[in-house]
């Protein structure tokens, strides 16, 4: 039904002025952040968080800061951007830590800086840490969620191949992707574009007469006009359709294994084990999150060096079994410490 769909959504939500827009992706974090309040001062109310509901705001709007953001994109800069473009890159334009808004976040380093940043904000708080991180575990999997569906909206980590799947989908992004088959087709899909929308000319000529130190400028230059075009006419999908490959929607499975299915799991244990040992739900978020991970990121397309038969995805993913375990055991003790003192 989908196969021959491509990708035109546009990632600016509401253009504002001079540049400057409202984009899905700044809009999806800012739906986690609420959604969490939300459901985090719900929990507090009934007796299923450790911290007071007075507290919620000020605890999710440090978690934002110095968990999400500055770990997501420290994440990104150490697992994604340096092994890539190296230490040099980051030494020449060290501003590009703080550019959140040109892309970058990695779920992995989110992850890890929450960890960090609950541990300290539970000794300041005097309450126990692993009962801080069962309640941001419950609502965590909605932000990745949403980050999923911003994924989606933008038309980046799309996913493999995938002749004869239904629902594939083909993604004009990967036109610039030097990975991709799609990438060899490039200035035949630009000029089947130009043949159709003649306000693509300019923009192409300048790409043809480019000389080699301008070429990579030309190309981008031609690549953001393309995919504008796309976005606003069918005739330029239609012409660009050929040479885009079909690919699964991966953004979509993780969107809704990570996120939407993590999230439905860990409520309903929260809610119907309201006395379960602190660790319980932090140990299943940390197990569920990377089984799910590691068989989502088979259908997604390696956006970085794989580590030998597993994307990078998958690789760090391992590692959180081993956060599972240390999770369960310390909520193993805390119930059979429980049952001591209650004598059952």
């Amino acid at each position: 039904m989908f196969a021959t769909y491509v990708h035109d959504l546009n990632p600016i939500a509401l253009p504002i002025y001079g540049g400057l827009a409202l984009r899905w992706y700044g809009l999806a974090y800012l739906l986690g952040f609420v959604s969490g309040f939300l459901l985090l001062r719900s929990l507090a109310r009934r007796g299923l968080w450790v911290l007071k509901p007075e507290k919620t705001a000020d605890f999710i709007a440090a978690a934002a800061l110095f968990g999400v953001f500055i770990g997501g994109r420290l994440g990104y800069i150490l697992f994604y951007h340096i092994p890539k473009a190296g230490w040099g890159s980051l030494a020449s334009d060290p501003l590009l830590v703080f550019r959140v808004w040109e892309g970058g976040m990695a779920s992995h380093g989110g992850i890890l800086g929450l960890v960090i940043f609950t541990w300290f904000y539970a000794r300041k708080e005097k309450v126990t840490w692993t009962g801080l991180g069962d309640g941001l575990c419950v609502v965590a999997p909605l932000g990745l969620f949403f980050g999923r569906m911003a994924n989606f909206i933008n038309g980046e980590l799309y996913g493999r191949v995938a002749h004869g799947v239904g629902w594939a989908m083909k993604f004009p992004l990967t036109l610039m992707d030097g990975n991709a088959p799609e990438a060899m087709r490039f200035d035949e899909a630009a000029a089947a574009a130009v043949a159709v929308e003649p306000k693509l000319t300019t923009v192409y000529q300048t790409y043809e007469m480019a000389s080699n130190q301008d070429y990579p400028y030309a190309k981008s230059a031609l690549n953001e006009a393309l995919l504008d075009a796309n976005r606003h006419s069918d005739k330029v999908s239609d012409s660009i359709a050929p040479y885009l490959e079909p690919r699964h929607p991966s953004q979509l499975y993780e969107g809704l294994l990570e996120g939407l299915l993590l999230f439905i799991i860990l409520y309903v244990v929260r809610v119907r084990f309201p006395k379960a040992p602190d660790g319980l739900l932090t140990g299943l978020f940390f197990s569920l999150y990377a089984i799910f991970r590691i068989f989502g990121e088979h259908f997604r397309e390696p956006d970085a060096a794989m580590v030998g038969a597993f994307s990078k995805g998958q690789f760090f993913s391992f590692f959180m079994f081993a956060f599972a375990a240390a999770f369960f055991v310390h909520a193993w003790r805390g119930w059979n410490r429980r049952k001591l003192e209650t004598g059952c």
